[in-house]
């Protein structure tokens, strides 16, 4: 297996961050196999959505309607509404697995890697890429 771990800042605000071209980099000498995407935080996920026509705005703003900032969660530190944040989780899965041929990602015409994070309280995010040859 061959691994790399990337950093990331995404700031104060509740981001849905492409990351489609640091995942394509990261396979394109590596011929046929499965590359998995893992962010190990307990706030933020991966997902594949269509990016650039709204929809990563769109899941922002579903989030924050699914898992309202204003609800009382019983986990309460951190700014308001954080407690949303740790049940994300269950929504947005800390990882992924992509299917790799010929050192290219097998994605969808509009998927695109997305790490999402609508954690107000830590600026600072890192991805794990993991390649299984095969």
């Amino acid at each position: 297996m061959e691994t790399e771990v990337l950093e990331f800042r995404t700031g104060s605000d509740p981001q849905a961050r492409d990351i489609t071209s640091e995942v394509a980099r990261f396979v394109a000498d590596k011929g046929d196999g499965i590359v998995q995407v893992f962010c190990p935080h307990a706030t933020a996920g991966i997902a594949l959505i269509e990016t650039g026509a709204g929809s990563d705005d769109d899941l922002l703003d579903v989030i924050d309607h699914v898992l309202p900032p204003g609800f009382d969660y019983r986990h309460q530190h951190g700014s308001p509404g954080h407690g949303a944040d740790h049940v994300l989780p269950a929504f947005i899965a800390p990882s992924i697995t992509i299917p790799v041929l010929d050192g290219r990602m097998q994605l969808g015409t509009w998927q695109s890697v997305v790490l999402v994070d609508p954690n107000r309280d830590n600026p600072r995010r890192s991805v794990r890429l993991s390649f299984v040859s095969g």
